[in-house]
C-alpha cells in the first residue's frame, strides 16, 4: 500500500511539474540521447533517398496517364492483372497501378512512359476487352477509358520554383532570428528546421507514397509550424536568461532547460490540437477517398507537424545550449555557480546539517527571510508606544491617556 502511495506521488509529482513548468524534465542535461535519436532518424532518412529514391509522380518525370471508372468491372480487375493488360499491349511494364476514390467514384489510374498515339489507343483497346468499364448510360463503353500525356517541364518548374522560395524562407528567417533574438539562436533554429525538411522527405522515400506538386506545397507549409513553436520556446529562453551573467543561481543549460519545461504543455497542446485534424484528412484521404492529393498532402503535414514538435524541443534547444557554452563568458558564469554551491554545501556541513542544500531551496530561503523583514519594516509603529517614549523623555508622565467614553461632555 506504501509503495502504491509513493508511486501515486511520483506521478502526482511529474504530472505537477509538467503543468506547472517547473523543471520536471531534464531535457538539456539528456541531450545526448536526443542526439543519438535524431542522428540514427536522420541517416536512415538520408540512406532511404539515396537508395530506395522517390516514387516522383508524372507531373516530376512525365509519361502518360490513362484511366477508367473501376465500377462494375471484374472482380479479377486487380492492379497486378491491369499491369500485365498494359505490358502485354505495348510490350513494357506500366510506372504504377493503383486505386483511387470509393464507391461509384472509385476508379483505376495507370502511369506509363510517354506513349504515341497508336500505343495509346492499343492500351485502350486492350483495356476496355479485358475489363469492359462502363460509361455514363451505365453500358460498356471504350470512351469511358481516358489517356493524357503529361509533360515533366511542368513538375520541373514547380520544384525549381519551390527550392527558390525554400532558400528565401530560410535566409528571411535566419536574418529575423539573428537580429530579434541572436545568432546561436538563429543556427539552432535553422538546424532543427533542416531536421524537419530531412525526415519529412525521407517519410515519404520510405512509405513510398507518390510525390506530386501537392507534396511540395505542403512541405513547404510545415515549416511555419515548426519555426513557430522553436519560436515561443526561444523568446522563454531569451526571458529566463536576461542577465544571466551577473547570477549564481543556475547556469545557461539549466535555465533554458526551465524554459523548455514551462513551454512543454503549450508545445504539447499545440502540436496535439493541430495533428488531429491532419490524422483526420489523412484517414479520410486514404480510407475514403483512396490515394491521391488529399492523402499526399495530409501524410506530409502530419509528419511535418510531429517532426516540427519533437525537434523545437528535444533538438533546437540543446543545440543553443551547446553553442552558448562555447563562450567564455558563460563557463566562468557556470564556474561560479558551481563554487557558489560548493561554498554553500560545506558551510551546512559545518553546522552539522544535511550534506547537500538545493540552490532553489536556499533561495527560497532568502526570498522568505526577505519578504519577513520587509513586512515587518512596513508596520506602522504604536502611537502608545511612541508617546511614552517621548514623555519618558521630557520626564513627562507616562501614565495611560483616558479612552473616550462616547459621553458628550457637559458645558
Amino acid at each position: 500500500m506504501a509503495q502504491q502511495n509513493g508511486l501515486g506521488a511520483t506521478r502526482r509529482g511529474i504530472l505537477a511539474g509538467l503543468y506547472t513548468g517547473t523543471g520536471a524534465f531534464d531535457i538539456v542535461g539528456k541531450r545526448k540521447i536526443g542526439y543519438f535519436v535524431f542522428g540514427l532518424l536522420l541517416l536512415v532518412c538520408i540512406g532511404s533517398m539515396v537508395f530506395k529514391g522517390f516514387n516522383l509522380s508524372i507531373d516530376f518525370v512525365g509519361g502518360s496517364r490513362i484511366q477508367f471508372p473501376a465500377a462494375g468491372i471484374s472482380a479479377g480487375a486487380d492492379n497486378t492483372r491491369v499491369g500485365q493488360v498494359v505490358a502485354d499491349a505495348i510490350g513494357k511494364p506500366p510506372e504504377s497501378v493503383q486505386r483511387v476514390g470509393k464507391g461509384q467514384s472509385e476508379a483505376v489510374l495507370i502511369r506509363v512512359e510517354s506513349l504515341d498515339r497508336g500505343q495509346a489507343v492499343a492500351v485502350k483497346k486492350a483495356l476496355f476487352d479485358a475489363f469492359k468499364p462502363l460509361g455514363a448510360d451505365g453500358r460498356p463503353n471504350e470512351n469511358a477509358i481516358s489517356d493524357s500525356a503529361v509533360s515533366s517541364s511542368w513538375g520541373g518548374e514547380i520544384t525549381r520554383q519551390a527550392l527558390i522560395a525554400l532558400a528565401v524562407f530560410l535566409v528571411l528567417v535566419s536574418l529575423f532570428l539573428a537580429l530579434y533574438f541572436e545568432r546561436d539562436m538563429a543556427i539552432a533554429a535553422v538546424v532543427a528546421l533542416a531536421h524537419d525538411l530531412i525526415v519529412t522527405a525521407g517519410v515519404y522515400s520510405i512509405v513510398g507514397f507518390e510525390v506530386s506538386p501537392s507534396t511540395v506545397i505542403g512541405l513547404l507549409t510545415i515549416l511555419g509550424f515548426s519555426l513557430y513553436d522553436t519560436v515561443v520556446v526561444f523568446d522563454k529562453v531569451k526571458e529566463n536568461t536576461r542577465g544571466l551573467l551577473g547570477l549564481t543561481r543556475r547556469t545557461y543549460a539549466e535555465t533554458a532547460n526551465l524554459a523548455l519545461n514551462q513551454t512543454l504543455m503549450r508545445s504539447i497542446n499545440t502540436s496535439l490540437i493541430a495533428v488531429l485534424p491532419v490524422i483526420g484528412l489523412l484517414v479520410v484521404g486514404v480510407g475514403v477517398l483512396g490515394v491521391g492529393t488529399l492523402a499526399d498532402l495530409a501524410l506530409v503535414q502530419m509528419v511535418g507537424l510531429i517532426s516540427g514538435a519533437l525537434s523545437s524541443i528535444f533538438l533546437a534547444t540543446p543545440i543553443l545550449v551547446d553553442l552558448k557554452m562555447r563562450d567564455r563568458r558563460y563557463q566562468q558564469q557556470a564556474a561560479r555557480v558551481a563554487q557558489r554551491r560548493a561554498k554553500a554545501a560545506r558551510s551546512v556541513d559545518a553546522d552539522g546539517d544535511e550534506s547537500e542544500i538545493g540552490d532553489d531551496n536556499a533561495l527560497a530561503g532568502a526570498l522568505r527571510r526577505e519578504r519577513a523583514s520587509a513586512a515587518a519594516a512596513g508596520v506602522p509603529a504604536r502611537t502608545t508606544t511612541a508617546r511614552r517614549s517621548s514623555s519618558a523623555g521630557r520626564g513627562q508622565s507616562t501614565s495611560k491617556p483616558s479612552r473616550p467614553t462616547g459621553k458628550r461632555r457637559r458645558h
